[in-house]
């Protein structure tokens, strides 16, 4: 099998494709805490660490036992959290409606060529299935979500990042083997999760993320840079390139083969 070959690349969501953690998610939920009649407000600093745990209910669950334990009281918890989580996938996707939240440099331009070069794209997120598809289609277009060959999101596995149940789900359908495709990441625990799966993988670090351990990603980047806007490399070796493409994936998967 040769593994230098790049058949696929595998995109998390939320911090990867798009900066929707701060000024996206968390206001969100902030909105549907008020909308629930709630007196949370979830600030910048705090929800960097919820972000120490991945998927929206858990976080919610997360903060419950951490900050307000007389809530885990409540009758039919699980029910309850479900609910308030899908009031905070409503106020997000009309954000996203309301055009709001750019990609981050190079996202486009990368599933672009890549898509011309017939590499195949995937999605691999713990984020909802609405939240995918309403930031695609508010950035990339309303047909975007039928350019990826494979979109793995929500609950359709047991286990969270940083398991690697959703990067191996992807594959599965993708029908390829992770030595033959590349993760992109934002964090720790999504860098965890692909490398569990086998993926090389390619991290793009942000405000939120940027001091975390990125001990084995193939390197570590601002972003994925522009011809006008290249990036800065804080780990590894970019071979020269000053933007990610098709061609720097392929080197960077030599050199971890």
């Amino acid at each position: 099998m040769d593994r230098d070959v790049v058949r696929a690349v595998l995109f998390d969501v939320d911090g990867t494709l798009a900066d929707t953690e701060r000024d996206g998610h968390r206001l969100a939920f902030n909105s549907a805490f008020g909308e629930l009649g709630l007196d949370w407000k979830w600030d910048v600093k705090l929800y960097g660490e919820l972000l120490a745990v991945t998927g929206g209910k858990e976080r919610i669950r997360h903060y419950l036992e951490k900050y307000t334990p007389a809530e885990l009281n409540r009758s039919d918890l699980d029910n309850w959290i479900a609910g308030l989580h899908k009031a905070k996938t409503r106020h997000y996707v009309a954000l996203l409606e309301r055009g709001g939240t750019p990609l981050r440099p190079g996202v486009a331009r990368l599933i672009r060529q890549l898509r011309n070069a017939k590499i195949k794209i995937a999605i691999a997120t713990t984020t909802t299935p609405e939240n995918v598809t309403s930031l695609l289609k508010s950035t990339l277009g309303e047909d975007s979500p039928g350019w990826f060959d494979v979109i793995g999101a929500g609950d359709i596995v047991p286990g969270k990042k940083p398991e690697p149940d959703i990067y191996h789900w992807v594959l599965d359908r993708l029908g390829l083997p992770a030595e033959q495709c590349i993760a992109v990441e934002d964090s720790e625990n999504g860098l965890r999760s692909s490398l569990a799966a086998g993926l090389d993988t390619v991290v793009t670090v942000n405000d939120y993320t940027r001091l975390q351990d990125f001990t084995g990603a193939a390197v570590v980047l601002s972003d994925l840079g522009e011809p006008t806007q290249p990036f800065t490399v804080f780990e590894g070796t970019a071979y020269g390139s000053k933007w990610v493409d098709a061609e720097l994936l392929t080197k960077l998967k030599a050199r971890q083969g």
